[in-house]
């Protein structure tokens, strides 16, 4: 997916701003999973999105997405954005996301075909989904049961960590 950067993506510093980005990205996401999947589907989190350089309004901007890691009706979409001066010919790799989407079919989930990795790359690429996808369900536990800590803590605790310069030690049993 291309796109030329104009004024009306500029930021008050005169640079792209971040949020067209992101809004491309998911467009992005989109297209790929929805082509993957051959159905419509929906942006469920962006995981990680990396701002390596800034982006010029003027330049040509490529969004290039692909499949890490198909589950059984969400898809994680690995998007490389690069961008081109195209007076200088010069492209630099600007971001790097990762998108999950949610295959959708009568308001419901559903499922996804199989991904087939061929090359060790794809196939380390897929595990290396499987495990963020593990680790993101692993942490979301984690951050229920601090939640629930941090709402039983009596108002003195509350305050003792305030003053502290770390939270954690005030949670661990």
């Amino acid at each position: 997916m291309s796109e030329v950067m104009t004024p009306s993506h500029a930021n008050f510093l005169g640079k792209v701003f971040g949020g067209s980005i992101l809004s491309l990205l998911d467009l992005c996401g989109y297209l790929t999973a929805s082509k993957f999947a051959g159905n419509i589907c929906v942006t469920a989190s962006f995981d990680r999105v990396d701002f390596h350089d800034p982006i010029e309004v003027g330049e040509f901007v490529a969004f290039v997405g692909r499949v890490s890691y198909a589950g059984r009706t969400s898809v994680e979409v690995t998007i490389e954005v690069f961008s081109e001066n195209v007076v200088s010919g010069v492209r630099r790799h600007t971001n790097t996301a990762r998108v999950t989407m949610v295959s959708m079919k009568d308001g419901k989930p559903c499922p996804v075909p199989k991904l087939v990795c061929e090359t060790r790359e794809e196939k380390i690429d897929f595990l290396k989904g499987r495990l963020r996808r593990e680790l993101r369900a692993s942490v979301s536990e984690g951050n229920h049961a601090i939640a629930a800590k941090l709402d039983a803590m009596t108002d003195a605790e509350i305050e003792l960590a305030l003053q502290s310069t770390e939270v954690l030690p005030y949670l661990v049993d």
